[in-house]
């Protein structure tokens, strides 16, 4: 596929989610605004105990050709998510969905910084990655790195993944890999993971808008 209809098919996406919204908070939505209104300053998600299990840490590259660190973003909320940009579904929804939830927060956002970070070094290269996440939010950051940078980036943060072959999948291979977005403090603190499919993007967006002005946080 190349970067065009890749980044064309982003944007389907985006648009997608954005229909499917209103059916999603119909069957969700009570329960979710229930929950956010008993607890403001809890995610709603799949919950993680032992925070100290997971360790924001890693060099990487980002989509524009600057070497970060985990300290790089000191100061900002992040949604930080693991993947690869031949993904074929769990990658570009989970992602147009953090895409939607930036939307929701509106001026909020310039308080968080949407993460994206690759396992599947081999392509997913400078030019690539930048193409891919442009297509998705202004503010998205794309990740890349060395076989080894990349592996003790998800090392720290628990993520698994490996290379799986498959002669149907571009260059004969595919990436399994879990699809948990983690939501990092300002001070790089680990808060809270959650699945995509859990609650609706405006859902997740008001708890964390809740979250921003109960803990503060500088932009």
């Amino acid at each position: 596929m190349d970067q065009t209809s890749n980044a064309d098919g982003l944007r389907r996406i985006r648009r997608g989610l954005w229909a499917l919204t209103g059916v999603a908070a119909v069957a969700l939505g009570a329960a979710v605004l229930w929950q956010a209104r008993t607890t403001p300053a809890a995610l709603p998600g799949t919950r993680v105990t032992g925070e100290a299990a997971i360790s924001n840490a890693y060099t990487l590259i980002d989509h524009t050709g600057r070497s970060v660190t985990a300290d790089s973003f000191d100061g900002q909320w992040q949604l930080v998510f693991f993947g690869f940009t031949h993904c074929p579904d769990i990658c570009p929804t989970t992602l147009a969905y953090m895409a939607q939830v930036m939307d929701e927060l509106g001026p909020k956002a310039a308080q968080v910084t949407p993460i994206f970070i690759t396992v599947d070094p081999a392509r997913d290269t400078r030019d690539v990655m930048a193409a891919y996440v442009e297509a998705l939010h202004p503010r998205m950051v794309g990740l890349i790195g060395t076989e080894g940078q990349v592996a003790e980036a998800a090392r720290n943060f628990r993520v698994w993944y490996e290379r799986t072959e498959d002669e149907a999948a571009p260059d004969g291979y595919t990436m399994a890999h879990s699809g948990y977005i983690y939501v990092l403090a300002p001070d790089g603190r680990f808060v809270d993971v959650w699945l995509e499919g859990d609650a609706p993007a405006e859902s997740f967006a008001n708890n964390l808008s809740t979250l921003l002005q109960t803990t503060g946080s500088s932009s």
